[in-house]
């Protein structure tokens, strides 16, 4: 973060200028609101068993599917709005050596943060941790010396289901307490259930295939300058997963951004507009009034997801009279490093 210390007058003079720092003062942007919008998406991939073949007549699973597959669904949509450099509304303050000092603070790209005050720092996105994978277990080395030596496939199925019915049915004795030798205690209990538990279903997956389901977060980052109905955001194909924009494979997810309107509109400043006479120059400090807007993104005509926030760029800019800044007072601004609005703003009187 930028910080510089300057001398603030009791008559501030603002006004436009190109971005860029000079002797006289220094050049500020306000900030205007964008979205981040993160899209989880959940890969599905299925591998069939090497028995699925015999899935029905060993185990009496029916609809096991034969072939590989893999498969993609947005499984969540969240947003988060951030503050970056609206270069429209850039204006510089010249500094006064003879009057009170004033300590501004901007952020690396310029956005005024804070005067006399600390700014209030942004908060980091939330990292996303992918869940642990569950480790992988080879079926086979459950397998008894009969079933590996059995002569065909049919037969190791065969051999391979009569081995998890008895799994099966020394769950079943062991939770009734009617196996020949039960556990001493609860813990032993726990283990030896869960040890027969993954036999069962290492087993189970030569016959019924195995699914693994892994999760992939994907972030998009949007400026909402203007009202939008339904632009493609993302298109996402259930077979080849997150596609471009203009890939008609994917079934389009739209976003659309409506004005809520909560700022009144600004009066017309300056008289006849036709006149190209200068305006005088104003003093103060210019911030963001910021409006709320409503975000919705659809999958076709299915709402995902609908957001409100506050957005600088659908608001008003209003001065803040420079009579706050001048050496009778030591005033404390605190600007909303999202929306660019006074998030805090108070006036020490001199003791």
């Amino acid at each position: 973060m930028l910080m510089l210390g300057s001398m603030a007058s009791a008559q501030t003079q603002i006004s436009k200028y190109q971005p860029g720092v000079t002797p006289e003062g220094a050049v500020y942007f306000l900030p205007k609101t964008a979205l981040r919008i993160v899209v989880q998406v959940e890969k599905t991939t299925y591998t069939p068993g090497d028995f699925s073949k015999y899935a029905e007549r060993y185990l009496r699973l029916k609809d096991v599917e034969k072939e590989p597959s893999v498969s993609y669904k947005v499984n969540n949509i969240s947003m988060t709005p951030f503050g970056v450099a609206d270069t429209t509304k850039c204006y510089s303050v010249k500094f006064n050596a003879k009057n009170a000092t004033a300590n501004m603070q901007m952020a690396d790209d310029g956005t005024l943060m804070a005067i006399n005050a600390t700014a209030t720092v942004p908060e980091e996105p939330r990292k996303f941790v992918p869940a642990p994978k569950p480790r992988a277990v080879n079926p086979r080395q459950f397998m008894s010396e009969e079933i590996l030596a059995a002569g065909s496939t049919a037969k190791m199925a065969e051999l391979t289901a009569l081995e998890i019915y008895e799994i099966r049915d020394s769950k079943n004795q062991l939770t009734r307490g009617q196996a020949d030798f039960m556990p001493k205690d609860g813990e032993q209990m726990r283990i030896m259930l869960d040890q027969l538990s993954a036999q069962d279903q290492a087993l189970t997956q030569l016959f019924a295939g195995k699914t693994v389901r892994d999760t992939v977060e994907h972030v998009f980052i949007y400026n909402p300058d203007r009202e939008v109905s339904r632009q493609v955001l993302f298109r996402l194909s259930s077979k080849l997963g997150l596609v471009d924009a203009d890939d008609f494979s994917g079934a389009p997810f739209y976003i659309s951004v409506a004005d809520l309107h909560s700022v009144p509109p600004a009066a017309p400043a300056g008289g006849d507009r036709k006149k190209k006479k200068a305006q005088p120059v104003e003093d103060g400090i210019y911030v963001n009034v910021p409006g709320k807007i409503r975000v919705d993104i659809t999958r076709g005509n299915t709402p995902m997801g609908s957001f409100e926030v506050m957005a600088g760029q659908f608001g008003q800019v209003e001065l803040l009279s420079g009579d706050l800044f001048n050496k009778r007072f030591t005033t404390h601004l605190t600007l909303n490093p999202v929306t660019g609005g006074v998030a805090r703003l108070e006036a020490e009187q001199p003791k």
